[in-house]
């Protein structure tokens, strides 16, 4: 499971302790204090910019999305995570990608390594044209006390690249870059078809919480209540807006609580008998090979999500041996197994038999848009599963990147 980190400036905010550390953040965090983000640049609605790359359904009314996760390596990233990338995107010919929280990792000594880092896991999207952004995990600043790149730091050098769509941050709200995405229609002009909502799920759990610490709880984060908030808002704009409302999927990198509910079909339940009364009601389909890592508090996100009615499924990864889907009382709940070879995987020989992304299949119908989903695996793409590793040369930076 990963470390735990003694400090991060989500903990910080949320310890209220701001006013004794800001002097000691890194560049791009001070701007955080002013509102709980991280962020130098704040706006408020979330989206990308005027001159992000738009969105649409194809003419047939179709459209394809990769969700990539924990690609999670440093500037020497493994030769077998671009290649699975590159095969994937090859051969799917998605219209836009998601690198799912966990970009990178510690190990990244130098800005410099921090942003090879990132290079080497987006030059498979930036050579092939295709629209990408990320969400962040845990594992993001690990390299935050050498490098002195913080996730707002990062937010800038995501956003050099031609075709990423991450927003700015926004203002008042939790987290980095919390974005929605809009697909528009195949069929009418000017008219949002669906809705991609890319939330940060934080890193880590603060030391405590009115004097009490976490021993005994899971120690990840968690959504907070400002972002779930923000999501009812933006959904209610949307349907006022448009009339109706927006179908979409929520993508975020620690699993809610009801990800593990689901599976054991119960709350304090953990026989097999549980788990076959789990998947027989909510038709999962796919490996469980480790528990599932939420934070300590329930962050109600799934409750707004069953109110509202829009989102059809959240995706997550941060459990990097866990592919399984199904359907949570009319809400798909899902993962993508880890993307990097870098990372930790399934023991011994089996280290990177699960490694691979997921692809979503949108299919326009009038308001209505039909989704299915499949995993693609790196041992059905000719890809070497030895395990162990096999860095790589950094991928050269193009001057854009370079003066970022």
């Amino acid at each position: 499971m990963p470390e735990r980190l003694p400090i991060t400036r989500r903990t910080v905010l949320t310890a209220g302790a701001v006013g004794a550390l800001s002097a000691a953040l890194p560049l791009g965090a001070a701007a955080a204090t002013a509102s709980p983000l991280s962020g130098a640049a704040a706006s408020s609605s979330g989206s990308p910019s005027r001159n992000a790359p738009k969105l649409r359904f194809r003419a047939d009314g179709t459209f394809k999305v990769v969700q990539f996760n924990d690609t999670q390596d440093d500037e020497l990233t493994d030769r077998r995570t671009v290649e699975l990338m590159e095969k994937v995107l090859d051969q799917e010919k998605p219209d836009f990608v998601v690198i799912n929280g966990d970009v990178i990792t510690g190990g990244c000594e130098t800005r410099l390594a921090v942003k090879q880092a990132i290079n080497n896991v987006v030059q498979p999207m930036e050579s092939r044209k295709i629209p990408w952004a990320v969400t962040y995990g845990n594992h993001d600043e690990d390299s935050l006390p050498q490098s002195g790149v913080d996730e707002a730091g990062m937010l800038k050098i995501y956003r050099s690249y031609e075709y990423n769509v991450n927003a700015e941050n926004t203002r008042g709200v939790t987290g980095t870059s919390n974005t929605i995405v809009s697909i528009g229609s195949a069929a009418k002009k000017n008219r949002d078809a669906f809705t991609l909502w890319l939330m940060d799920s934080g890193r880590y759990a603060p030391g405590e919480i009115n004097g009490q610490d976490f021993a005994g709880y899971p120690t990840w984060d968690w959504l907070r209540m400002d972002q779930v908030a923000w999501y009812r808002e933006q959904s209610q704009r949307l349907e006022q807006h448009r009339g109706r409302k927006v179908p979409g999927l929520m993508f975020l990198h620690i699993a809610l609580w009801e990800h593990r509910f689901m599976w054991w079909g119960g709350v304090d339940t953990r026989t097999a008998a549980d788990a076959a009364r789990g998947k027989a009601r909510h038709g999962i389909v796919g490996e469980r090979n480790e528990d599932e890592c939420p934070g300590p508090f329930n962050s109600g996100m799934y409750n707004a999500i069953l109110e509202r009615g829009d989102v059809k499924g959240v995706f997550v990864g941060h459990d990097h041996i866990n592919d399984y889907v199904g359907d949570y009382y009319g809400v798909m709940l899902g993962y993508a197994p880890g993307t990097g070879f870098g990372a930790y995987g399934l023991s011994g020989a089996e280290r990177n038999r699960m490694r691979g992304g997921r692809v979503f299949e949108l299919t326009e119908s009038g308001d209505d848009v039909a989704i299915a989903t499949r995993v693609v695996y790196a041992r059905d793409l000719g890809i070497d599963l030895t395990a162990n590793d096999q860095p790589m040369e950094p991928l050269p930076l193009a001057p854009r990147q370079e003066q970022v």
